[in-house]
């Protein structure tokens, strides 16, 4: 008998018989990411995103994943190590196509949901107080609750009470302008030393930030800990990390409150894992993304899986160009927020039909 429209493939048609990548680059702020997809052999799509990757590491992937099911998704995952981003990417794309063959959103085929809609931040843009005040108003209209803003410049190793007042009144202009209902953290980027870190941390203890994101560099987790049991703040790192075992150092050493991995850098199933480390110690997950729609869309589904989740970091381009670019990679209204929140995708999978002529269309061409 001949399968119907709405029978699921068999194993051999969920087979990855292609890897394609699109480098994409949006037209006004140049925030670059790649869009991974996958095709099954019966035709299924799936999409996932990472930074960037070159065309040896592409066709390394690709040998890697060609013949595979994408229901293989744990076994395949390790097999990329050695090309992390694409690892990310791959991970995204092929539970995408899981969740279709499943017939069931990705939240859902993960055990999910823990929550019906997730909360939302976005980072402000500009370089000047003013600059910052336009970007809040505009994220603020949009829905978000909730901020990422950048420190002053910093412009030495050890700043002085003029950088802390700064600081200050960077925040108590934004508190004014956006009422109680604003929350805000403060991104250090990690460009400070940790005795910078400390004053400022204590002198930014009346706004009550969400976080710290980022104070200082990693590179000594014993003045970490100490900035941390020393303050009040919360402090986020993690963003930057690569392997699972640096974020167990930094919870075994109690030197983070919020765990910040990148989506980039290890996708789904990635971050699944390291959140359910931060579980056992009461740490809350915030995931950070600062990549297209697609991404999005993943990590909306990544929070409605993880019971410790925190916030979710959406990017929001200051151009109507760059806005509609991704909205039309999507097709779908994946990265609206009200009231500070931000829905779940209700399609299987990740639940996007993704406009392939717009892939074209915005697709980096090589120089």
């Amino acid at each position: 008998m001949a399968s119907t429209m709405t029978a699921a493939p068999s194993e051999s048609g969920a087979q990855i018989a292609e890897l394609r990548a699109y480098p994409l680059r949006e037209p006004v702020s140049g925030r670059r990411y790649t869009v991974v997809r996958l095709r099954t052999k019966s035709g299924l799509r799936g999409y996932g995103e990472c930074t960037a990757a070159s065309a040896a590491e592409l066709a390394q992937a690709t040998t890697i994943v060609a013949g595979k099911p994408a229901t293989a998704f744990e076994v395949i995952r390790p097999q990329l190590a050695a090309l992390p981003a694409l690892q990310a990417a791959v991970n995204m794309a092929l539970l995408d196509i899981a969740g279709q063959l499943a017939r069931a959103p990705l939240y859902q085929f993960l055990g999910g949901p823990t929550r019906h809609k997730a909360r939302a931040m976005t980072a402000l843009a500009g370089a000047s107080d003013a600059a910052l005040l336009d970007s809040f108003r505009r994220s603020r209209q949009a829905g978000y609750r909730a901020f990422l803003v950048p420190l002053p410049p910093v412009l030495a190793r050890n700043q002085g009470q003029a950088f802390v007042l700064a600081a200050r009144r960077r925040l108590d202009a934004l508190r004014t302008a956006g009422g109680d209902d604003c929350d805000f953290v403060l991104d250090a980027a990690g460009a400070l030393t940790p005795g910078d870190a400390a004053n400022l941390a204590t002198a930014l203890e009346p706004f009550h930030l969400l976080w710290f994101d980022e104070p200082c560099p990693l590179s000594n987790l014993g003045a970490v800990r100490k900035l941390a049991s020393e303050n009040v703040t919360p402090l986020g790192f993690g963003r930057h990390l690569d392997r699972p075992g640096e974020f167990q150092d930094l919870l075994r050493e109690d030197a983070v409150d919020v765990l910040r991995p990148s989506l980039s850098r290890h996708g789904i199933s990635g971050i699944r894992r390291i959140a359910a480390i931060a579980e056992a110690y009461y740490i809350a997950v915030a995931p950070h993304h600062d990549g297209g729609s697609i991404a999005t869309a993943a990590a909306l589904h990544l929070a409605a899986t993880l019971p410790n989740f925190y916030i979710q970091q959406i990017p929001l381009p200051e151009a109507p160009e760059d806005q509609s670019m991704r909205a039309e990679l999507t097709g779908l209204p994946v990265e609206t927020v009200t009231d500070g929140f931000a829905g779940l995708p209700r399609g299987p999978g990740l639940g996007l039909i993704v406009n392939e002529e717009a892939l074209q269309k915005y697709q980096e061409r090589a120089q």
